[in-house]
């Protein structure tokens, strides 16, 4: 394939998850007690999603391969789906009699936590079609218990030609497994956050995973490892509305810069651009016709 017929697009999959975010709350709640939230807001989630939807508002052709959700829910989410600028046509209804995948994601002060319900397969059937119809030049997987759930993904996307990246993402029983340098093996970029970085630290240095680990660090920046070398760029500073998606918004920006060939440093504060965008709104990607319009971060 020439450079000039070199497709540019990215194709995320993962889980899609419908999320319920309870803003304003004071603590989490003690057993046998009730607290209230002071706003609330119902978007669409999930890592591959977020970054699929950044990536289509900073103007990269974005596609996704994920099962949508249930009914009742995706009536929820489906006018933000339609408006995202995303290729949906590798998303497949779920399977009748499909249980809800939901996360409620709880807001107190800067601080977040989630419970999440997890239905269904990770990888959509409709995975090995979209990579096949070379409109993609990458692969990214918004969760790493999505690398655990369909391990031959990565040599498919190698196969055809594609690089890949991983985004991290909590998951107790994924991070405590041995063998995450070989799952990982044939990946580009591993995007861990710092706690989760921690959390791999015990097992390998944190170099060993990928030959580019990007480490999201929240108010205190970004750090690229490669090699025997490390990178630390900070963040931008941005009002704080919101902080959950922002780590998948952060990946788009990065991978954004990252295949055009940028530097380091350049990839490292357009991660942080598109990052401050996510913390700036309620929900991981909604609203993001006024990002798109300006191209904010380019």
């Amino acid at each position: 394939m020439t450079s000039s017929t070199r497709p540019e697009g990215v194709l995320s999959t993962g889980r899609l998850y419908c999320d319920i975010v309870m803003d304003g709350v004071s603590a989490l709640p003690a057993p046998d007690s009730e607290v209230y939230a002071s706003g609330v807001t119902l978007a669409a989630g999930g890592g591959a999603y977020i970054t699929a939807a950044y990536l289509a508002a900073v103007g990269r052709p974005s596609g996704l391969a994920v099962v949508l959700p249930t009914a009742s829910f995706a009536a929820t989410i489906a006018e933000e789906l339609a408006a995202s600028g995303i290729d949906l046509s590798a998303c497949p209804e779920p399977p009748a009699g499909s249980a809800p995948q939901l996360t409620v994601a709880i807001i107190t002060g800067g601080d977040r936590a989630f419970v999440t319900h997890r239905a269904g397969a990770a990888v959509p059937d409709t995975l090995a079609a979209a990579i096949a119809t070379g409109r993609y030049r990458h692969l990214h997987l918004g969760e790493l218990a999505t690398l655990a759930e369909a391990p031959g993904v990565v040599a498919m996307a190698r196969g055809a030609g594609l690089t890949i990246s991983v985004d991290c993402g909590w998951d107790t029983a994924v991070l405590a497994r041995p063998d995450l340098c070989d799952l990982l093996r044939g990946v580009d970029v591993f995007l861990p956050n710092r706690a989760e970085a921690e959390a791999l630290s015990r097992h390998a240095p944190l170099a060993d995973y990928a030959p580019l680990v990007v480490i999201k660090d929240g108010p205190a920046g970004a750090e690229a490892i490669y090699g025997a070398q490390s990178l630390r760029r900070p963040s931008r500073a941005t009002r704080v509305v919101d902080t959950v998606g922002a780590g998948d918004a952060f990946n788009a920006g990065f991978l954004d810069a990252w295949l055009t060939g940028a530097n380091l440093s350049d990839c490292l504060d357009a991660g942080a651009g598109t990052a401050a965008m996510a913390l700036a709104r309620a929900g991981g990607a909604r609203g993001l016709a006024d990002m798109a319009a300006g191209r904010v971060g380019h």
